[in-house]
């Protein structure tokens, strides 16, 4: 586990810092952004510091820190056996025939349980599970209908986001696939994480405007949505194409391709790593509770994409059920877990008639190049379709 380096070096309050800042010659607000944002202080900082605490290495710290490098790697190779010969693995046993408790939800193919996600993981036998959605809190202090705090430092979110991550890892089946929807700047280290177990499959930029200023920055316009494989290749990736994009009131064409429409696919154009057609949730037709709410369509390709029918998701961030919802409708069996009310999830399905409409909807107008819809409004004003080529 990180530890924050205010922490290290004993500095429980500000008037401490600020003394502590004034004796290595440093202004508060730069000694405070090592701590606060898990930077790992420069050289000259750091021979400063450990002047004043000569109890303490510069390998003791990085370590304490949580900045394994090069260096500190090749210490702990070059003693392995001294280090291993007093390192004890907690026992394990008690999680041999691990089994879950009783839902406190339940389908045809679902189960949901009202609990802390790595306390019910916990539960989970290994390699159970095919796909993996998690959106977790991004940590912006927002207000959840769980109460959960959304404000930890930074080190402690880190540390959280590693545990339930690795626990996550634990559960998914060789060949399983791991999607986490976050912001780029979070999931920069969850990709860390990931990257010691895993294999990159793509990091998927989803093109989402709020339309917010924001000062003295590039303004942020995508989600990041990391997508992940367990062994070299997925079990299962059924390939999507998407509708040739068009001008939406008269059906022209956006880009010319010239004498290229011949060689067009006629089941549509391929699905790429940046995805600009999934949009935030926000007539009250479609949203269920007060907090952000994923889209179905997000959930529709992650799992159409990942899954078979008869396969095995589990979500341990729940939400407002949209992950459950989905599999549900396309056939999926499922496990979820969410640590605030699911009333809002239970009432979503008392009525499957709506969603499955809508996910109908977005199946029928994929894997194809051009819609009914979008053929109708071509010939109306004459443009070029396959079939006149």
């Amino acid at each position: 586990m990180r530890e924050e380096l205010f922490s290290i070096l004993q500095l429980n309050d500000r008037n401490q810092i600020k003394l502590f800042a004034k004796k290595i010659d440093m202004n508060m607000a730069n000694l405070s952004y090592f701590n606060d944002n898990y930077i790992y202080p420069d050289p000259e900082t750091i021979s400063k510091i450990l002047v004043h605490y000569p109890d303490i290495s510069e390998l003791e710290l990085k370590i304490r820190l949580g900045h394994i490098d090069s260096s500190v790697l090749d210490y702990l190779q070059n003693n392995i056996k001294e280090i291993s010969s007093s390192f004890q693995y907690s026992n394990s046993e008690k999680f041999l025939n691990r089994k879950l408790p009783e839902p406190d939800f339940t389908t045809s193919l679902g189960k949901l349980f009202n609990a802390d996600c790595i306390d019910t993981m916990k539960n989970m036998p290994d390699n159970s599970v095919d796909l993996i959605f998690a959106d977790p809190p991004f940590n912006l202090n927002k207000t959840y209908e769980s109460g959960i705090n959304d404000k930890l430092s930074k080190v402690e979110y880190l540390n959280w986001t590693e545990q339930w991550i690795t626990e996550c890892i634990r559960i998914l089946k060789d060949g399983g696939s791991f999607f986490i929807w976050n912001l780029p700047s979070w999931n920069t280290y969850s990709a860390e994480v990931l990257n010691k177990y895993l294999t990159l499959r793509h990091w998927i930029a989803v093109d989402i405007k709020y339309s917010l200023p924001i000062a003295n920055k590039l303004y942020p316009s995508h989600y990041s949505l990391l997508y992940y494989v367990k062994g070299n290749k997925p079990t299962t990736f059924n390939q999507e194409r998407l509708p040739l994009e068009i001008c939406y009131h008269c059906g022209g064409d956006i880009k010319d391709y010239g004498g290229y429409k011949k060689k067009l696919n006629i089941e549509g154009m391929s699905l790429t790593d940046v995805w600009k057609d999934i949009s935030p949730v926000r007539h009250k037709k479609y949203k269920n509770r007060d907090s952000n709410e994923l889209p179905l369509n997000l959930l529709e390709r992650i799992i159409s994409l990942s899954t078979n029918e008869g396969d095995l998701v589990f979500d341990p961030f729940g939400g407002s059920g949209t992950t459950f919802v989905v599999s549900e409708v396309l056939k999926r069996k499922w496990i979820g877990t969410e640590v605030g009310p699911i009333d809002i999830i239970q009432d979503r399905f008392e009525d499957l008639a709506f969603p499955k409409r809508l996910i109908n909807d977005i199946q029928n107008s994929k894997n194809t190049l051009f819609t009914e819809e979008m053929k109708k409004n071509r010939r109306k004003n004459g443009h070029w379709l396959p079939e006149n080529l």
